[in-house]
């Protein structure tokens, strides 16, 4: 199934374009759950979690179990589901994980997939590639599934590109803009993941009536959002609101229980990234952005705001947390804009996120998840639902 280097675009195409002898992948297919379902194991095998936690995750959402919580894929009333075809992908090399449930969502779907991989990946995506090579793969997989790796070719791209039928570019605005140059045939699309932003959102009433237990689980869940891929995930917090006040002493408290866990779990920060951060937050002290730094050494720095509405969307480097308090959650929602993703939350109900999420109205916002699962990924991501987007529906009238 692996293809470390680009071989001749014809024969590529050709591979994954013609019908395995079999037959056909459909959508939901068992030859495709079957392969997830032996990856997932690879991946669960305790050797391997144990030096790259998130492939875990990863392994977790790909058992059996897991991908037939997706549904059945049929649809009532005379709509047929189908596959798009050949689906492109262009993962982002900062999160490792991120071409594996792109591409199996895609591949679940009944669809030929190419994978284009950076060679940027980190160690874990190393180890993927390794758990997939151990896998036995259905001739139909290996044929209609392949991974691939080129240096920047203007010539295999626009190619590749022209091939598709489907093109799935995540990573940077200017990563899908300079993607977007290469032109699909009319009958193509593309769906596209660009920069994002998320946020924190502490209740103050809640954190202050939370024992040490409570408080120490708070703050490792919170790690496990921000520390893994360096900060840089889309979906990891950057800035915390105090919803409701709260006091200073609070939020000195977070601050050294979040160092503490990171510290506790393995979490390092390099010379480096000390500096990165050091300079991001004295570069928004020097704007007027921040009144307030406070370094826990060099692993995490907490930048107090002047003002809610000045909030950093952009990486500052990891373990770098701005904090600003406002009254409520209906607070935030004029600050919100199209680039927010996720608010990972603690100590809110049900009702006043529902609320919240109602009265912001899709301004901004795609996700409200407890904290410690502002990584997880879904299959709806982005306000997309994946499997329909990698899926085509035939509709019959009698």
């Amino acid at each position: 199934m692996i293809v470390e280097t680009v071989p001749p675009l014809g024969p590529l195409l050709a591979e994954t374009a013609a019908e395995p002898p079999d037959g056909p992948l459909t959508v939901g297919d068992e030859r495709v759950r079957d392969f997830l379902a032996a990856l997932s194991k690879r991946l669960l095998d305790p050797a391997r979690a144990r030096l790259h936690p998130e492939l875990a995750a990863l392994g977790f959402f790909l058992r059996r179990g897991e991908l037939n919580r997706l549904g059945s894929f049929t649809d009532p009333g005379g709509v047929l589901r189908h596959p798009r075809g050949l689906v492109l992908h262009f993962p982002p090399a900062n999160v490792d994980t991120v071409f594996v449930y792109s591409w199996a969502l895609s591949a679940l779907a009944g669809n030929a997939n190419i994978v284009r991989l950076s060679a940027r990946g980190g160690p874990a995506t190393g180890a993927i590639l390794d758990a997939l090579r151990e896998t036995d793969a259905h001739p139909a997989i290996a044929r209609t599934q392949r991974l691939v790796s080129y240096d920047r070719s203007d010539e295999i791209t626009a190619a590749l590109s022209l091939a598709c039928d489907l093109r799935v570019i995540w990573g940077g605005d200017s990563s899908v803009e300079g993607l977007r140059r290469f032109p699909l045939r009319p009958s193509a699309r593309d769906l596209a993941f660009p920069d994002r932003s998320s946020f924190a959102a502490v209740s103050s009433g809640a954190w202050a009536a939370a024992g040490p237990a409570e408080r120490r689980r708070a703050a490792d869940a919170f790690v496990t959002d921000s520390y893994w891929f360096d900060q840089a995930a889309c979906s990891s917090p950057r800035t915390v609101f105090w919803v409701g006040g709260g006091s200073a002493g609070d939020r000195t408290e977070f601050c050294a229980l979040v160092d503490e866990a990171a510290a506790a779990r393995g979490f390092t920060t390099d010379a480096a990234m000390a500096v990165q951060k050091r300079v991001a937050a004295y570069g928004m002290a020097a704007e007027g952005a921040a009144d307030s730094l406070r370094f826990h050494g060099n692993g995490l720095a907490a930048i107090g705001l002047t003002d809610p509405g000045r909030l950093p969307r952009h990486w500052l480097g990891a373990g770098a947390f701005a904090h600003t308090e406002v009254p409520g959650l209906a607070s935030l929602i004029p600050r919100l804009t199209r680039k927010d993703q996720t608010l990972s939350v603690y100590g809110f109900d049900a009702a006043e996120l529902h609320a919240f999420a109602a009265a912001a109205g899709g301004r901004g916002i795609d996700r409200i998840v407890p904290f410690g699962s502002a990584l997880s990924f879904a299959p709806v991501w982005d306000g997309y639902d994946l499997l329909h987007e990698f899926t085509r529906l035939v509709t019959v009238r009698v």
